[in-house]
Parts: C-alpha cells; sequence; structure tokens
C-alpha cells in the first residue's frame, strides 16, 4: 500500500539508522529524488547520486590499475575503484541509486552486492554511509519499460511505496513557488498529478512539471504581462509543461486572479461577504493557504483575532476542526490561541459554544 512523502520521511530514518537499505518505488515526477536530498539534509549527510541506467559493470567494480601485481608469483590484475565509491568508503554520505530498474542486469548485481554485504570487490562502505534506491516500479510498474525485481533481489531492502498528497506538495512548495502558482494548485488539486493510466505521447502535469513551469514563467516575469501577446506565450508554455487541460485551467484562473478571495480579505479586513457563496472545497482551500502561509505562528493583532473568529463562525464543522487544530498545533505564537478562545463572534456567541456544535455535528 502506498504511503504519502510525509509518512515516508517520518518512517525511513528508522531504516537507515540501523544501515538497512531504503528502496522507494513511485511514478514519474512525483518528487522521489527531492524526498531523498530532504532526508540527507535531516541527517546532515551529503547524497552520493548515481543514476544506475546509465552505469556500466565498469563503473562499479573501476578500472584496471596499471601497475604491475604480483600474488605468489603470478603476475594479476587489481582494480581502482570508482571516485564516488571510494567517497561512500571513506566519509559518511547518502548513497542514491535512481533508476535502478532501469540499469543491466550486471550492474544490479552489483548494487545487489551494495545491499546485501555494504561492499564491492573487497572495499567496504563508511560504516556512516547509507543507501537509497529509487525506481518507477512498484504499483504503477505497468506502465514503465522497466525490469522488475526477483524475490531475492527485493529481499535486500526496505521497500516503500510512495504517493503524494497534494498536501505534500503544498508544504514543499511553500516559499518555492509563486504564489499563483501555489493557489492554483491548492484550489485545484486534480491538475497536480494525473491519476489515471497515460496515453501515448500525452502531455501530463507532474509536481515536478509545475515546478519547472512555475521557474519559466517566473524567471520570464509573465505572470504580471498585462498585454495579449504575453497572454498566449503563457498558454504555450502551460501546455508543453502540464498539458492541454492544465494550460486551460490554469490561465483561465489566472484571468480572475485579482479577484480570488485572499488570507488578507479574511484576517485582515473581515470581508465574509466575499465568500457568502462558498461550499466546502473553498474553505477547505482556504485553510490548506492559512496552514501554508504561515499566518499563526506570527502574532495577531485583536482585530485579526476577531476576524478569524468570525470567519471560524461560518466554517464547515470539518473546516473548522481542521482549523482550530492548526490554532492549536502553532506553538511559536501560543497567545493567539488562548485569545482565541477567550473571544466571541461579532454576533456574541463564544468561541467554546462554537466549538461543541461543531464536534456535535
Amino acid at each position: 500500500m502506498a504511503i504519502p512523502f510525509s509518512s515516508f520521511v517520518k518512517a525511513a530514518p528508522y531504516v537507515l539508522n540501523i544501515k538497512k537499505p531504503v528502496l522507494i518505488r513511485g511514478r514519474h515526477g512525483i518528487g522521489k529524488s527531492e524526498t531523498v536530498y530532504q532526508i540527507a539534509d535531516n541527517m546532515k549527510l551529503p547524497v552520493v547520486e548515481r543514476r544506475a541506467s546509465q552505469m556500466t559493470e565498469g563503473d562499479l567494480l573501476g578500472l584496471p590499475d596499471n601497475r604491475d601485481v604480483v600474488v605468489n608469483g603470478i603476475k594479476a590484475t587489481t582494480f581502482n575503484p570508482p571516485d564516488w565509491f571510494v567517497t561512500a568508503c571513506t566519509e559518511p554520505v547518502v548513497l542514491f541509486f535512481d533508476e535502478i530498474d532501469r540499469a543491466t542486469m550486471e550492474v544490479r548485481q552489483g548494487i545487489f552486492e551494495l545491499t546485501d554485504s555494504r561492499k564491492i570487490n573487497g572495499h567496504y562502505l563508511h560504516e556512516g554511509t547509507v543507501i537509497i534506491g529509487a525506481v518507477n516500479g512498484g504499483e504503477h510498474g505497468a506502465q514503465y519499460q522497466v525490469g522488475e525485481f526477483d524475490p531475492a533481489e527485493l529481499d535486500r531492502w526496505t521497500v516503500f511505496d510512495l504517493e503524494p498528497t497534494v498536501e505534500d506538495f503544498l508544504h514543499w512548495a511553500k516559499g518555492k513557488i509563486d504564489d499563483m502558482v501555489w493557489d492554483f494548485i491548492n484550489q485545484n488539486h486534480k491538475h497536480l498529478l494525473h491519476e489515471d493510466d497515460y496515453e501515448p505521447n500525452k502531455v501530463y502535469p507532474t509536481p515536478r512539471s509545475w515546478v519547472r513551469f512555475n521557474e519559466c514563467i517566473a524567471t520570464g516575469d509573465l505572470l504580471n504581462a498585462t498585454d495579449d501577446g504575453s497572454n498566449a506565450v503563457l498558454f504555450n508554455l502551460a501546455q508543453g509543461f502540464v498539458g492541454l487541460e492544465g494550460a486551460v485551467a490554469f490561465t483561465d484562473f489566472r484571468k480572475t486572479y485579482e479577484r480570488q478571495v485572499t488570507i488578507e480579505h479574511i484576517i485582515d479586513e473581515g470581508r465574509l461577504d466575499k465568500i457568502a457563496e462558498w461550499g466546502i472545497n473553498e474553505h477547505s482551500a482556504m485553510v490548506e493557504k492559512i496552514e501554508n502561509k504561515d499566518i499563526l505562528a506570527t502574532r495577531l493583532t485583536a482585530d485579526q483575532i476577531q476576524n478569524l473568529v468570525n470567519y471560524f463562525a461560518v466554517l464547515p464543522s470539518e473546516c473548522g476542526m481542521k482549523l482550530w487544530t492548526l490554532i492549536g498545533k502553532e506553538t511559536s505564537n501560543q497567545d493567539n490561541m488562548v485569545d482565541i478562545h477567550q473571544s466571541t463572534t461579532t454576533d456574541g456567541e463564544p468561541v467554546s459554544t462554537l466549538l461543541v456544535k461543531m464536534y456535535e455535528g
């Protein structure tokens, strides 16, 4: 069963701490490599990355040394290990093999020895080095031209099938992509990642393609352009990165973006009139935005507290409980929690009463 990235990041270190190899399986473009680097950063280790699909047997074993070597009177050959392997043997690193299921069998056999015995050709990994592999196989393997792992090979790994959630992406992307792109994904979850089978030669969106699209349009300052020509360029770029459906939806979203309800409309201005027609999906998106923008990490003013309480009062129970959970877990500003709990709505209804209604509803 696939798990979200947030669960994997919590579980994987327990395996790596006992120096057992971890294998990540999942679809292309979902952020597997990015997660490996995140784990390495948490462990304060550098990453030595190799694309197994591009390696030969010599890339693992090394090349013959040109020195004359004599063993018991007989001339012999010795091999110099490759530089990346020397690094992994002499200092602690995260040794990351990507695309293992696209590698030749000889390369996979060498990696087999690494995962099983932590050595190749007599050279042992540093005791602090850990191994992580990534493949496209697993639950979605039938959609890719990859080689299957046999039971003995798979048994050498601790295997995690990953399926990212929109929340995983939004949390990671906070501050890394433009607010408009972030807001679009937050309000249009289905366009982040294609969920069904893939048709040949058709472009589909992935988290990776959205990040690349964002980098392109941010560098070109296209989101702030107002001329008609820039709209056509933006659409064509979006279509190239995330496909036709995503391009249509994003460009339509951009046209009305200035009329979108912002956090500031609610928290700073108390403009609940702007959300009078909202349903649970819109409220869920706003609560998600409040979480990822770290609004609750700062000390709110009295007016902001009042506006937030008034918004809390109109939320559907599910969204209201999620917002209340966010308020409670934000420990950097506990004064907000105290003030909100002691507040009443503009109509005089205490927050404690609202909570009871939400629990009952």
